[in-house]
């Protein structure tokens, strides 16, 4: 490639399926030049990758702007039509793979994974250019024609595995409601005990009663708040004091606590540990909140008067559906949360009885 104007990466080669692969350290004000993702308008069967979801891209990119000092991203993947040469520092064992690799600079460069980040970086650089000179990894794979990209797209993403949302709850010390979840679990000794920290379901026989996630989407409903919102302390000591009265009053957690019932039979038999229902009492919990600053805990105290065995017919409809499966979602955890209102002694408002109506009927 002498005499060809090219791009120069200090680079590793390696080897995998019998192909030569290099890993780079790019600098994040090329990688909006050099990396091209597949345009909406270009057929599925042509593309390479999903469709950018734009979406997403501001998150990500208020993440880099958010945490300058102590963001972290995984590396690139792209492939490279054109001529390209690694040249090797040295050709002793120890340093054969390690040298310079030169791509033409006619190459295109097509991005096999990870194009929300290159998004998220071009519009983070727009706003503080200063970033551009700290670097990515990127994993650069030849592809004369981009005629495997596709399968390379495929194959990277077969055996991908999401961590859970309790996973990702747990590692995240950044979200003040995360870490309020967390806290929650720590300070309150049941549920310490009976809290899963990783799972999101929890398995037939598990010794477990909640999921991390179960009381963190409960605290959103508490405080009607979403991750990465701010936090106050009075409405912190509210949330710790909450679980602390909610978990002296529900009767079957306390019999799982004395061994009467295992946590089994408590899942199994009872709505009051599932997420519709867990979540509607952090519906009720910020009505209170609101509208009785007073006297909540007064309230709260009559849910140990609730029959939430599944048998109870009040639940069908609202819980679960007529073949008895649980059923979580928006309409589900407010047609609960209004049941609940009602057993306990507060009035449905008007939005309320207008819900009701639509989707219970008389």
């Amino acid at each position: 490639m002498e005499g060809i104007f090219s791009y120069s990466f200090p680079a590793i080669r390696g080897i995998q399926a019998q192909r030569e692969y290099y890993v780079v350290m790019c600098p994040l004000k090329l990688i909006s030049r050099i990396f091209l993702f597949d345009e909406e308008e270009i057929p599925p069967e042509y593309r390479a990758q999903r469709l950018l979801n734009k979406s997403r891209v501001p998150e990500i990119s208020s993440y880099i702007l958010d945490n300058p000092s102590d963001y972290v991203f995984s590396s690139l993947t792209a492939s490279i039509d054109g001529e390209m040469k690694f040249k090797a520092y040295a050709q002793s064992e120890n340093f054969q793979n390690i040298g310079t690799l030169n791509i033409n600079l006619d190459a295109r460069f097509l991005i096999n994974d990870g194009q929300h980040r290159r998004a998220a970086i071009e519009e983070a650089l727009r706003l503080n250019p200063e970033l551009g000179d700290e670097t990515i990894s990127v994993v650069f794979f030849q592809d004369k024609g981009l005629v495997r990209s596709q399968q390379m797209f495929a194959d990277l993403n077969r055996h991908a595995v999401n961590t859970t949302s309790s996973l990702g709850i747990l590692y995240d010390h950044r979200d003040q409601l995360a870490n309020l979840s967390k806290k929650v679990i720590n300070h309150i000794p049941f549920l310490e005990r009976y809290t899963d920290r990783q799972k999101q379901s929890l398995s037939k026989l598990s010794p477990k009663l909640f999921s991390l996630s179960n009381i963190f989407q409960t605290n959103s409903r508490l405080l009607n708040k979403k991750k990465g919102e701010f936090i106050t302390e009075d409405e912190e000591k509210f949330v710790m004091e909450f679980w602390t009265n909610l978990t002296e009053v529900m009767l079957e957690w306390n019999m799982v606590q004395e061994r009467k019932i295992s946590p089994a039979e408590i899942r199994m038999n009872y709505i009051s540990t599932q997420g519709v229902c867990l979540e509607a009492l952090g519906v009720i919990g910020n009505y209170l909140y609101v509208h009785h600053p007073e006297n909540w805990t007064s309230y709260i105290k009559r849910l140990r008067d609730i029959d939430w065995n599944r048998s109870n017919r009040d639940w069908l409809g609202r819980a679960y559906s007529s073949t008895g499966r649980i059923n979580k979602n928006n309409e589900t955890i407010r047609l609960t949360a209004n049941k609940i209102k009602v057993k306990i002694g507060l009035s449905l408002t008007e939005e309320d009885l207008l819900f009701e109506n639509k989707k219970i009927g008389d």
